[in-house]
């Protein structure tokens, strides 16, 4: 059956609710808040393994945690996501020196990405590990349902289109960012970053004594406080009060394999930044 044609306006519209509106509109973008979002894969968790964090350090840090994964892959389905970590640096380093703007800057720092996705995929091969770009999207629930492990890197695809920073030069959206952006869009059950810290502190543990664990606070509450440094993107926390599937986040430590273990046991460990505000996603 066709869909109803409507004119009178000198115009002919198919008839739906946005019809006759424009998209950029407050009175429309308010209109469509609710309204029911189906998750592509909602029995699938999100690991995210630090670069800088966990991947530099070598085999002492990644072949622990390498063993945690297939252990728990017995058990459940999850999708990898990892960072560049020091090469990254480097490569925004020289290209600040050659005066790149932030979209030449996001667009060259994906491929330093792809060194530890690459080495991830060779350790996981034996247990299912494979090569995850996101233009096979449709791809994955078939990986997932045959026991694969897929694994990408976390850039998020704005390259180019990198929105300016609010202060300096550098991406505000970066690897954890456009982890939690996979993990929203195709309706992930969690997503945990994997870090070198016991989760979230108040200072930063390793030059502040007094420093506390801070276990549970939302994400609002985080960004008021305005800490002069964070364990993953400030852009993050943003992006937790707006999303519609994914209304937080666990933070654990790589170095300690029992961590990441107890998350997928239900057991309190790290910390957890949530939304404010609970938000009907269904």
């Amino acid at each position: 059956m066709s869909s109803e044609l409507i004119s009178g306006d000198g115009r002919v519209h198919v008839k739906s609710g946005l019809m006759r509106e424009s998209l950029v509109s407050k009175t429309l973008n308010e209109a469509t808040e609710g309204g029911q979002i189906r998750r592509m894969v909602p029995d699938v968790s999100f690991i995210a393994i630090g670069g800088q964090s966990i991947m530099d350090r070598g085999a002492e840090a990644v072949l622990p945690l390498v063993e945690t994964i297939v252990s728990l892959r017995q058990h459940h389905k999850f999708i990898i996501g990892v960072g560049g970590g020091a090469r990254v640096r480097h490569t925004y380093a020289i290209g600040m020196d050659l005066g790149l703007p932030i979209g030449g800057l996001a667009r060259v720092m994906g491929a330093i990405e792809e060194q530890n996705r690459d080495i991830l995929v060779f350790l996981l091969a034996p247990h299912g590990g494979i090569t995850f770009i996101k233009d096979h999207l449709q791809d994955l629930p078939m990986w997932l349902d045959g026991g694969m492990i897929p694994i990408c890197i976390g850039q998020p695809p704005y390259h180019f289109w990198e929105p300016p920073p609010l202060n300096g030069r550098l991406p505000e959206n970066g690897t954890d960012v456009g982890l939690f952006l996979m993990a929203e869009l195709i309706g992930a059950k969690r997503i945990v970053y994997v870090k070198d810290v016991d989760g979230l502190y108040t200072a930063d543990p390793v030059v502040d004594r007094q420093a506390c664990l801070i276990p549970d606070i939302t994400a609002q509450e985080l960004m008021d406080k305005n800490l002069p440094d964070l364990p993953f993107d400030r852009e993050l926390l943003r992006c937790v009060e707006r999303s519609r599937q994914l209304r937080g986040f666990h933070l654990v430590n790589g170095l300690k394999s029992e961590s990441l273990q107890h998350v997928f046991d239900g057991k309190k460990t790290g910390s957890v930044i949530r939304a404010s505000v609970e938000r009907n996603a269904s």
